[in-house]
């Protein structure tokens, strides 16, 4: 037994001078910091090599396969060259077949060393040596029971390196049921969209409530068709555009026109109407004030969609400026409550909000030189906060005109004209000498078309079948109720953008939009009547 331990000192020695060429690249830990730990433990009277080899065969072959895979992960993941790792599983082979504890730990105890070619802040580094330090200590403690310290230092060895494992894959199906569930909340809000805020308006409290001046509005306009026009010259009266009307120069020139034949003073409003509402109120304010001061007249402003919005922003904020110049305000289709379309496409915390409003930044504010907020300001979270902040004055006129589109498949074709291009190039036959310039100059006019209704009906479509409400293309009959208004709501089947752009009749006998404009600013002009007669009761 003697001569077998000594033999294993032996092997033990050279396993030491083959641990000291090992090159480190620092020197926090050297072998010499191991040596009290290698001497004769075999010739203890505490250890019988040959009585406990055969029962501890089995145990020793375990721990050896456990610790030959932990360490060439530790090789692995530490970027250990090819030569140290052949080394350091020739020593794990050594142990194997000399089944020696104490060469065992030692060997051990030498792997950790060998680990020094890895930075020393590594955990996983420091963790072993410190744990083999201790390990190596306990085998020189009399009365240790080697067979039970191999398999429990194993168990705990192996605890350990599964704990932070297991708290890895914990954290990671935590990451996964939160991802499920956001997905989830983003599938949720896409499909639900807008169906609980279409109509707020009429459900908040303390709203005060609309009339219907459906009938006197369709009297007025029959009067108009036959000829009787008595809308007075003592206003101005300011057309507002809507989004996106700079792009359209036909826009309103139909109803100037006509209004401007019968001798009225007619104006557009000149704005940018890609900009915020806030923007626009403060250039309508300046505008309004220009022309009251110019005529000596006070105005009435009639604002086609966001151009409603921009014009009942600017009395809101700007009343006490404008009481006295100001007579009345007709909204045409206007989205004072907010649209689901602007709604629908910025909403945040749907599914692919974020590329959705970069295209959305892209078209106008690139492509139109527009601002992102004034698609913004139409939603409905951006007018519940406008209007809870700002309330119309209760002594203005309001009118306010919405309508529903024609979802036909006829439609679909239907074209719209929006602009007109002059060819002066072109050449044109003269057939009479006495022709006028004015002639030749409409003539060579080529109309500019595009498909608004269509789109118009099949927006009026997608905000059928998806909300179940009644529209334009754009606004949802609910949403242009102003509240305090005088309601107008033709039976007739009217798109977005009938009203403001000039389009070919199909029924003679139906009214121009230039006509309906006129009938509500008449309606306009006589509930101004009826709230000064009011006051004067009072």
């Amino acid at each position: 037994m003697g001569d077998l331990c000594i033999d294993g000192e032996v092997e033990t020695t050279k396993i030491q001078e083959e641990i000291v060429e090992i090159p480190s690249v620092q020197d926090r830990h050297t072998f010499h910091d191991y040596q009290p730990l290698l001497g004769h433990e075999c010739q203890s009277e505490h250890v019988d090599c040959h009585d406990a080899q055969a029962m501890e065969i089995w145990l020793l072959r375990i721990v050896m396969i456990f610790c030959e895979v932990l360490i060439r992960l530790i090789v692995i993941l530490q970027r250990v060259s090819f030569s140290e790792m052949l080394l350091l599983n020739s020593r794990i082979i050594y142990s194997l077949v000399t089944l020696n504890r104490i060469q065992v730990f030692q060997t051990l105890a030498s792997v950790s060393l060998a680990c020094e070619v890895v930075p020393h802040h590594s955990l996983t580094t420091v963790w072993l040596i410190n744990a083999l330090e201790r390990r190596v200590g306990e085998l020189r403690k009399p009365g240790m029971d080697y067979m039970l310290m191999i398999p429990l230092f194993g168990f705990r060895l192996a605890w350990r390196l599964a704990f932070p494992s297991l708290r890895y894959f914990f954290r990671c199906i935590r990451r996964s049921q939160l991802r499920v569930r956001s997905v989830a909340s983003r599938v949720y809000k896409t499909l639900h969209g807008s169906s609980d805020d279409i109509g707020w308006l009429q459900n908040t409290p303390g709203m005060p409530p609309v009339s219907d001046g459906t009938p006197r509005f369709l009297e007025l306009l029959e009067n108009i068709r036959n000829g009787e026009h008595v809308l007075p010259d003592s206003f101005v009266y300011l057309l507002i555009p809507g989004l996106f009307s700079n792009h359209g120069p036909l826009y309103f020139v139909a109803t100037k026109r006509f209004f401007s034949k019968m001798g009225l003073a007619c104006h557009i409003a000149k704005i940018h109407s890609e900009a915020s509402v806030e923007h626009n109120a403060l250039e309508l304010k300046q505008y309004i004030d220009e022309l009251y001061w110019g005529s000596g007249k006070r105005v009435m402003l009639l604002g086609h969609s966001k151009g409603g919005v921009d014009a009942a922003a600017a009395l809101s904020i700007y009343w006490s400026d404008l009481k006295d110049k100001v007579a009345g305000l007709a909204f045409v289709q206007s989205p004072y409550g907010g649209t689901p379309i602007a709604s629908d496409i910025l909403r945040e915390g749907q599914i692919a909000d974020r590329e959705t409003r970069r295209i959305m930044e892209f078209l106008i504010c690139k492509l139109i030189k527009g601002d992102i907020r004034a698609l913004e300001d139409l939603t409905y979270d951006k007018r519940r906060e406008f209007i809870m902040n700002h309330h119309l004055p209760d002594e203005i006129p309001l009118v306010s005109f919405h309508s529903e589109a024609s979802i036909a498949p006829g439609v679909l074709a239907t074209m719209t004209q929006i602009a007109h291009a002059e060819l002066p190039w072109l050449p044109l036959p003269s057939y009479a000498s006495g022709e006028s310039d004015d002639l030749v100059q409409v003539s060579r006019q080529v109309p500019v078309v595009m498909p608004i209704s269509g789109a118009m009906a099949l927006c009026a479509l997608h905000l059928q079948l998806r909300y179940g409400e009644k529209s334009d293309g754009l606004v949802t009959c609910r949403d242009a109720e102003v509240p305090g208004s005088v309601v107008v709501r033709p039976d007739r089947k009217l798109d977005h953008g009938w009203m403001v752009y000039s389009s070919k009749k199909k029924d003679p006998s139906d009214p121009d939009s230039f006509q309906m404009c006129e009938a509500l600013l008449t309606m306009l002009v006589e509930l101004g009547k009826s709230k000064q007669k009011g006051k004067a009761v009072t």
